[in-house]
């Protein structure tokens, strides 16, 4: 297990780089629709991964743990709505997109995704990491 944490904050910082690059390049240029293909496989090739290989060491260990038990049920919670509004964004603008709707989907994505990836990285990944040293 050692460097996983390493290589999913590197997902997160490619998922971040090619969301800004999107916001710099436009929806509407082939560019930016391909970059937004290219951040929907980073996500869901991040998101397998945690699912295998960090969720269910965190699972078994919140078998003893209450704590970590209710903070990976409130952040599977929060992941069921990050899913369902990431993949909304990445059906409507499959094609492309544009204008004050597409920027604030785009913000809105963004922003949820951004502050899903601090609280990963500051809350899920130390406990990992806490888990590792015992």
């Amino acid at each position: 297990m050692a460097g996983l944490v390493d290589a999913l904050k590197s997902d997160h910082a490619v998922i971040l780089a090619t969301l800004n690059k999107i916001k710099e390049v436009g929806i509407s240029s082939k560019e930016g629709r391909d970059k937004l293909l290219e951040v929907k496989n980073l996500l869901l090739h991040h998101l397998q991964r945690e699912d295998r290989e960090l969720y269910p060491h965190l699972r078994r260990a919140a078998e003893v743990d209450i704590s970590l038990r209710q903070t990976l049920e409130l952040f599977a919670k929060d992941m069921d709505e990050i899913s369902r509004l990431a993949m909304e964004f990445f059906q409507k603008y499959a094609q492309g997109g544009a204008g004050i709707e597409f920027a604030r989907d785009f913000g809105r994505l963004y922003a949820t995704l951004g502050e899903r990836i601090r609280r990963e990285e500051n809350i899920i990944y130390v406990r990992f990491q806490q888990l590792e040293k015992k």
